[in-house]
C-alpha cells in the first residue's frame, strides 16, 4: 500500500494562528499512516497498484499451444493466443475531513490536536480495509454485487460469475471449473482443496501449476484451532501411528478480523486457500489508487476553523478466480467430488 499522503496548504495559514499547527499535524498524519499500513492485509489480499485512468479494463491471453516435433529442417508451427474474459474497474472518489478550532489552538488542547489527526487517518485506512473485506465477504456469501456506504460494487470475476462459483466458464474450451465448496476446514479438506487448485486450468484447458501457499480465515477461535492443528505439527493428526504430516510448515496463515462483519456462517465457518504469487503475477484481484490520499488544509471563512479535507480515489475487484478457493460455503460442492 502506498505510504504517502499528498499535502496542500491554503494561503495565509502560515501567518495565522494555525501556522505553528500545520507541521505537527502533518507529522502525526504521516506517522499514523505508516502504522496502519504495516497492519493492513489489503496488500496480501489484493494486487495493489496505481492508475492514471478513469477506469481500467483487465483482460488476459490464453496460453500458447505446445511446442511440436518437426524433424530436421522442419517449418515452425503456427501458434496463436486469444483474448480471455475482461473486467472493467472504475475508480470511486472518497472524502472525509476533520477540524481544528481556533479555540483549541488558543487553549493549547494538545490531546485534541493529536487525537483528531490520528482518528482521521484511522478512518481512511479502516475504510480501505472494510471496503476490501466487504468485497470478499460478499463473494463468500455468493453475491454478484455488494453495497458499501450506499453504493453498489461488482463482485464478479471477468467471466461474469461470482468470485466463488462452480460455474466458471472457460473462454475457449474445457469444462466449467469450481472454487466454491461446502466442506468445513480440517486436514482432509486442506489436502483435497490444494489438489483441486493445483489442477486449475486456463481458458484453453491447460494446467496452470497453481501453487496455493496461504490460508485466510476470519477471526474465529474454533477455526483458528482447527487450522493450526492441521498444519502445526509434523505428525499426522488423523493417525495413531504418527505418520508424517506433509502439510506441516508449508502455509502462511492470515486471520482477517474485518471479514467477520461481512460473512454469513452456515454449518461451517468460511475459509480460503490462496496462491499469493498467482494473485500478484496475474493481477487476479487488483486494488488501485487513482489518486492517493490528498489532504488540504484551509481556513473556513465562516467559522475561522482550520479544516483538513481528505480526498482519495481508489477501487478494487476480482478478475481471475484461479488464485483462490473457498470452503465452508453454503451451497458449495463437496471437495470429494461426490456432488453438491
Amino acid at each position: 500500500m502506498p505510504n504517502r499522503i499528498i499535502f496542500s496548504e491554503g494561503s495565509g495559514l502560515a501567518d495565522s494562528i494555525y501556522g505553528n499547527v500545520q507541521a505537527p499535524v502533518r507529522l502525526l498524519l504521516e506517522k499514523r499512516a505508516e502504522a496502519y499500513e504495516q497492519k493492513s492485509l489489503l496488500g496480501e489480499m489484493f494486487a495493489l497498484g496505481t492508475s492514471t485512468n478513469f477506469g481500467d479494463l483487465y483482460t488476459s491471453l490464453t496460453e500458447m499451444d505446445d511446442f511440436e516435433p518437426v524433424g530436421e529442417n522442419g517449418a515452425y508451427p503456427s501458434t496463436s493466443m486469444q483474448e480471455g474474459h475482461s473486467k472493467l474497474i472504475v475508480y470511486e472518489t472518497w472524502k472525509n475531513q476533520f477540524t481544528v478550532s481556533q479555540e483549541m489552538v488558543e487553549d493549547s488542547k494538545l490531546l485534541d490536536l493529536k487525537q483528531r489527526p490520528s482518528k482521521f487517518v484511522a478512518s481512511y485506512y479502516r475504510t480501505r480495509e472494510r471496503y476490501g473485506a466487504a468485497l470478499y465477504g460478499a463473494a463468500l456469501n455468493g453475491q454478484k454485487t455488494m453495497t458499501y456506504s450506499g453504493k453498489q460494487y461488482d463482485v464478479t470475476t471477468a467471466d461474469k460469475a461470482p468470485l466463488f462459483s462452480d460455474k466458471h466458464k472457460p473462454k475457449v474450451s474445457g469444462p466449467d471449473q469450481c472454487n466454491c465448496y461446502q466442506d468445513a476446514f480440517d486436514v482432509t479438506a486442506l489436502d483435497r482443496a490444494e489438489s483441486i487448485m493445483q489442477d486449475f486450468r486456463d481458458d484453453n484447458g491447460n494446467i496452470l501449476a497453481v501453487a496455493p501457499d496461504t490460508i485466510v480465515i476470519p477471526n474465529d477461535p474454533d477455526l483458528k484451532r482447527k487450522v493450526f492443528a492441521a498444519i502445526g505439527a509434523d505428525q499426522d493428526p488423523l493417525t495413531t501411528n504418527n505418520a508424517f504430516n506433509y502439510q506441516y510448515g508449508r502455509w502462511t496463515v492470515m486471520v482477517w478480523g474485518y471479514l467477520n462483519q461481512y460473512i454469513k456462517k452456515g454449518s461451517a465457518c468460511p475459509w480460503m486457500l490462496m496462491d499469493s504469487s498467482y494473485l500478484k503475477e496475474y493481477v487476479a484481484a487488483p486494488l488501485n489508487d487513482r489518486v492517493p490520499l490528498s489532504v488540504k488544509s484551509i481556513i473556513d471563512p465562516n467559522t475561522d476553523a482550520n479544516k483538513w479535507n481528505g480526498r482519495a480515489r481508489f477501487a478494487g475487484g476480482f478478475v481471475d478466480f484461479r488464485y483462490i478457493l473457498a470452503g465452508g460455503l453454503t451451497g458449495g460442492k463437496k471437495l470429494d467430488g461426490t456432488g453438491a
